[in-house]
């Protein structure tokens, strides 16, 4: 049992399947108190009935205060996993822009803006933001995905710098792909660049707990992401060239 999470008040978003399912099933597995949140109010509730957890279905932007009150008045786990696989190029249209804005990083804005009076009052609080291998890298064929995910890191990254010395702990987890629907839904690009090496939900929420343990931020379920990522830093052109390189294998692939 991680001592961190025993009794603790946790909110997941997006918990009504897939990786936010899995971290609400392992934050209950590990003693805490789950709300499970969903827009499919059947889904939330099916997996709080099965953890034993309170549903509060809606826009995960915007239950902060009544998960708040379903734990008895006090959140001392957040997970931000709620989130939009939106794809396209930079002709995606307004409105696919503006959802993947709004829920996959402005989301985390307004939880953070509700949470953090209370968190940095009593100088404990936990924020995990479910990001994805993409807010490291990028990903083909998903403009609109890959620049809100950045965003979604970039802003995690914000909350740790700033608040870490006040007590507030952060983990980004950044999964290349993993067998839930979104994956599903990527098409060719993600079954070019995601299936081979995808996996499960849960491998997802054992690397979030281990992480919580060493109190780390990057929270990284494919380890080769951390090559990749420096590779990305250090040698940009040449990993820009392997990228197009995918970028053109997929073109091909979609063009048969």
């Amino acid at each position: 049992m991680v001592e961190a999470v025993q009794d603790a008040g946790v909110v997941v978003t997006g918990a009504g399947g897939g990786i936010g399912a899995a971290l609400a099933r392992r934050f209950a597995a590990e003693g805490a108190r789950v709300v499970v949140n969903d827009l499919d109010a059947g889904r939330a509730k099916a997996v709080a009935d099965e953890i034993g957890g309170i549903a509060v279905p809606g826009d995960a932007s915007a239950i902060v205060a009544e998960a708040r009150d379903a734990l008895g008045g006090r959140v001392d786990v957040y997970c931000a996993n709620a989130g939009v696989g939106s794809g396209g190029s930079q002709a995606a249209g307004e409105a696919v822009w503006a959802l993947a804005w709004d829920v996959n990083v402005m989301a985390h804005v307004r939880a953070a803006h509700e949470l953090l009076p209370d968190w940095l009052e009593r100088g404990s609080g936990r924020f995990v933001s479910t990001v994805s291998a993409a807010g490291l890298l990028t990903m083909i064929g998903a403009a609109p995905y890959s620049v809100t995910k950045h965003g979604a890191y970039a802003f995690a990254e914000w909350l740790s710098l700033t608040y870490r010395h006040r007590g507030i702990k952060v983990h980004a987890i950044c999964p290349q792909g993993v067998r839930t629907d979104m994956l599903t839904a990527s098409g060719s690009a993600g079954e070019l660049v995601l299936r081979p090496t995808a996996i499960e939900p849960q491998d997802v929420a054992d690397a979030l707990f281990k992480g919580i343990e060493e109190d780390r931020f990057l929270i990284l379920p494919h380890p080769e992401v951390a090559q990749y990522y420096q590779a990305r830093a250090t040698e940009p052109d040449r990993w820009l060239h392997g990228m197009n390189r995918l970028q053109r294998q997929w073109e091909e692939t979609t063009a048969r």
